[in-house]
């Protein structure tokens, strides 16, 4: 790897916590004037102290006056002036024993000195306010000033003391039912625990301060905190929905002319385009952000852009002009002492050497970071620290300095995931921390080349297991524990509702597809859709957070190399676990004694044999072709000889998740003209983790048969044309041509996936060909109209252990939760109907199942996500109670689908083969008839989960 590809790694994991420092930390501020100003409204009225009308006193009130209006303009030589002016107006209060305005002036000097990035003398200033306030008994003046020596304790790092004194002012206000107040100080708290790094405790406080400054119509402050909400799913890795958040907080900061807000927002927007690789778009919002920050005198919010700025430069490897710009920050960060920022900086000019191959300098740079970071309590900057400095001492050859500094690095990692309670965000967070676990696997596998011996490679398998599929382990594990018992009835009423909520819209936005609507009324489904399920998500979160019995689930731990040998291998079984990295990939080849590790081409080179070989394969008319050969020698060859005929378990990463490992053939073998697939030899089985298949086990081993044998969907209704409907009530057409899914973006997941509805006419038969197998008590067909969602989420499927869907599926990679399978779109009236089996309606399900066969198209993809692989239909079924799930990889042939299911139900209800191995027998079969022996009419399905 080249030195800038190096440098780049390290550097896009540092943009999550230098992104958004700009948060607005003063957002708590309100100033009152002296009481002898008019302006001052009823309160300050109330404390209003009798002063004799002379002279000097008078003059001292215009000065006050003068100053404020100068303090309000915000520009850094206003403020200059205002200070003057207070200052003058302060001798005379002092003199003449006016507390009441000793007060007023001093929290504005306060005020202005923390603006101007000078902090001791604003917490000189604040604490003499605070004295002076709580002397005349003014409780709101106090709290308000308990609030801003808060924010300076926060901007120069010391969160223990910020947070203590925003505490003290939170109890105060719900004392005097002061819920602007309150919504202001809870903000504040909210960003002390960003500062932390704990995101979750941060949005729990910014989602209380939302909803109490809608609550009182405070619309600044509704976008203070829609821009910190905006942060903290930028801080998880959501940057799209960080993006909405800052872009409605905008509007609302430039209808109040609050410049400075409006300057932290235009910083934060070209944060998240620089996360995405959009550089212009960042540079340019940088550049409005420090026009405001200067105009305004805002030093602090100054630095962070300059160092923004040259983020920019550094991602466009101009390193001297990053360089530059870096140089300049740091003066700034140190004169108004924010111990974040400087540590931000240093770590910054680190990559800098660090891309120029200085790594001494780079070292020293990184080493400055590590104790500001420790210092101010923010665990994300530590780990970061930390990896910087494993990943020079790796680089300068010491591989067990760098193996100390990683641990601590993962253990920190391991720690702040938990603290997360939504699901979707724990996945988001530790997708963002994926590379500390690929240096730790590579770090063990290098140490194991100069020490094999010493059970590194074993380590490294460990670590490869603990970096995957992580949230779906949790899910399975909570899936038989009722998190809902003991939950605050008010939480599961409003999640109820937000279901009732969902499925309302998924009817309404059926009606309205029905007929034709515009691209206006489609997006405004899409919108009401994406606000539902986050407020969903939310609500899930909260129940987790409260639930009794979720509190008493073990957290479950991804298994070691003999936990895997003894709990999920057998004498027939191999596992094959691979980890692609940017300079190598590894591949762990483990049976129930022994294990073995290779190493394999960089994932670049993989990723294209990929490319290649889902090119060849997922066409009809194309013959197998060295594509195949060539990604089977790249991936397969160190261990070829020693698979004999074993069962393989495939725990595959990055792209090979999109390979049929059954379409693959065995390396080193004499070439022949013929093409013999590796599941001639091997039953395959695909799993996202090995530790998965261990819950599985351990979560159904008590549970009771079900009573009937097998329940088939199949044959739905997608359109109004469709003959079964003729003679109906006339309703408006639902045409799913492609142009009308375009337009309509049935939902955007039909569009996203490009699929068209066509009747699946071969399913039906399908249908009565497996189901003859089954005695009839046994056993039930829902076809057309029957083939609904309705059926598919009765309590009735509880009763079958195989659940089967004949019928289209869509995989949505961009919105995994939209992700669904579709049924029957109209009822017998010919109305159209909610026909989407939705993701989070599998979810929901309680299946009985031993077995969920999805007989449509793609149903095995899905998003992929870092750290998790392919987030989709799979891993709901599995939530839902069944321990395996046979999916498709691509959309299949209808016809030869149909004859393959059949084949399937028959070596598995008649000659009783396990799932598994009647899968393999099916395809083989299939394979050997002439008119479908290419990969693409039988390779897609594969059996996901337990093949016992």
């Amino acid at each position: 790897m080249s030195k800038w590809k190096q440098y780049k790694s390290l550097q896009w994991q540092f943009l999550l916590f230098v992104v958004g420092r700009s948060i607005i930390l003063f957002s708590s501020i309100i100033l009152f004037s002296p009481s002898s100003v008019a302006i001052t409204g009823g309160n300050t009225a109330q404390l209003k102290q009798t002063k004799p009308a002379d002279t000097t006193t008078a003059a001292a009130d215009e000065a006050y006056k003068k100053a404020k209006q100068l303090y309000e303009q915000g520009t850094a030589a206003s403020l200059t002036q205002a200070i003057k002016l207070f200052e003058q107006a302060l001798s005379v209060y002092l003199k003449v024993g006016d507390r009441q305005s000793q007060a007023f002036t001093v929290a504005h000097l306060g005020k202005i000195y923390s603006d101007l990035g000078q902090q001791p003398k604003a917490l000189d200033y604040l604490n003499q306010a605070l004295v002076l306030r709580r002397q005349i008994g003014d409780q709101k003046g106090e709290t308000i000033t308990l609030n801003n020596i808060g924010n300076v304790y926060s901007n120069i790092g010391e969160l223990p003391k910020a947070l203590e004194y925003f505490q003290q002012a939170l109890l105060l206000k719900q004392k005097m039912g002061d819920k602007a107040g309150e919504a202001i100080t809870i903000n504040n708290i909210g960003n002390v625990y960003l500062d932390l790094g704990e995101q979750q405790k941060a949005l729990d406080y910014f989602e209380q301060s939302l909803a109490l400054r809608r609550q009182v119509a405070d619309k600044p402050g509704e976008a203070r905190t829609l821009n910190n909400i905006g942060k903290v799913y930028s801080d998880l890795g959501e940057q799209q929905k960080a993006l909405e958040y800052f872009q409605q907080s905008l509007p609302l900061y430039q209808q109040t002319k609050d410049k400075s807000s409006e300057s932290s927002t235009f910083n934060n927007i070209g944060t998240i385009y620089l996360m995405t690789g959009e550089q212009e778009k960042a540079l340019n919002y940088f550049e409005k952000s420090l026009v405001l920050r200067r105009e305004v005198g805002d030093k602090l919010g100054e630095a962070r852009t300059i160092n923004n700025i040259g983020r920019v430069y550094l991602d466009s490897k101009d390193k001297q002009k990053a360089l530059n710009y870096f140089q300049q920050s740091l003066p700034l960060f140190q004169a108004v002492e924010n111990k974040l920022g400087i540590a931000a900086n240093l770590s910054n000019i680190g990559y800098i050497y660090l891309g120029s191959g200085e790594q001494q300098k780079a070292l020293d740079y990184f080493q400055q970071s590590l104790p500001l970071y420790k210092q101010v309590g923010n665990r994300d900057g530590e780990a970061l620290a930390l990896y910087n400095i494993a990943t020079v001492q790796r680089n300068l050859g010491n591989l067990n300095a760098a193996l100390t500094q990683i641990k601590t690095v993962i253990s920190i990692v391991e720690d702040q995931r938990t603290k997360i309670h939504s699901q979707e965000l724990r996945t988001s967070y530790f997708a963002t921390v994926q590379n500390y676990y690929q240096f730790y696997i590579d770090l063990l596998m290098q140490l194991h080349k100069q020490q094999p011996s010493r059970g590194y490679d074993a380590l490294a398998l460990q670590t490869s297991e603990r970096a995957r599929a992580r949230s779906l382990l949790e899910l399975l594990s909570e899936a038989n524990a009722d998190i809902r018992q003991g939950v605050e009835p008010k939480l599961i009423s409003q999640q109820q509702n937000l279901q009732k909520q969902l499925d309302n819209l998924e009817k309404r936005r059926i009606q309205i597809l029905s007929d034709n609507p515009t691209e206006a009324q489609v997006q405004t489904l899409e919108t009401e859709s994406e606000t539902l399920l986050e407020q969903y998500q939310q609500i899930q979160a909260k129940i987790r957070a409260t639930s009794p019995n979720y509190a008493a689930l073990t957290q479950p731990q991804p298994l070691s190399l003999t936990e895997i040998q003894q709990q999920v291998l057998d004498d027939d079984t191999l596992l094959l676990e691979y980890s692609l990295g940017e300079k190598r990939s590894y591949l762990w080849l483990v049976s129930n004694k022994n294990i073995t590790s290779y190493e394999l081409p960089k994932r670049a080179d993989i990723e294209a044999a990929v490319q290649n070989f889902r090119q060849a394969i997922t066409s009809p008319y194309l013959k197998p072709s060295s594509s195949i050969n060539a990604l089977s020698q790249l991936i397969l060859s160190p261990v070829a000889a020693q698979l004999k005929n074993k069962r393989l378990v495939i725990v595959s990463d990055g792209a090979l998740q999109y390979v049929p490992f059954t379409a693959l053939t065995t390396p080193n073998v004499k070439e022949t003209s013929n093409y013999e697939p590796l599941l001639l030899n091997h039953e395959i089985i695909t799993l996202p983790s090995a530790s998965t298949v261990a819950i599985l086990r351990r979560e159904h081993k008590q549970r009771q048969p079900a009573a009937k044998t097998l329940v088939v969907l199949a044959d739905p209704i997608f359109s109004r044309d469709d003959e079964r409907l003729q003679g109906k009530s006339q309703t408006s057409t639902l045409v799913a041509s492609e142009n009308n899914l375009n337009s309509l973006a049935l939902t955007r997941a039909a569009r996203d996936a490009d699929i068209s509805f066509e009747r699946l006419s071969f399913t039906r038969e399908e249908a009565a060909q497996i189901l003859a197998l089954v005695p009839a008590n046994k056993a039930k067909q829902a076809v057309d109209f029957t083939a609904s969602r309705t059926t598919a989420t009765s309590n009735e499927l509880s009763q079958y252990s195989i659940v089967h869907f004949a019928t289209h599926g869509i995989i949505n990679s961009k919105h995994p939760e939209l992700s669904g399978i579709v049924l029957s779109l109209f009822d017998q009236s010919g109305k159209p109907q909610n026909g989407f089996l939705r993701l989070h309606d599998v979810f929901n399900l309680k299946l009985q199942a031993e077995l969920v066969v999805l007989s449509a198209c793609q149903t095995g993809l899905g998003e992929e996500v870092k750290g998790e692989g392919l987030v989709g239909l799979t891993r709901g079924f599995m939530y839902a109670g069944s321990p395996r799930v046979v999916v498709s990889l691509w959309s299949v042939d209808d016809q030869a689908t149909s004859e393959l299911m059949k084949t399937f139900y028959e070596k598995m209800l008649k000659t009783k083969l396990k799932p598994a191995a009647a899968l393999r027998a099916a395809q083989i079969e299939i394979w050997r008839t002439q008119k479908y022996t290419a990969p693409y009419y039988w390779a897609a399905f594969t059996l996901q989960g337990e093949w016992k």
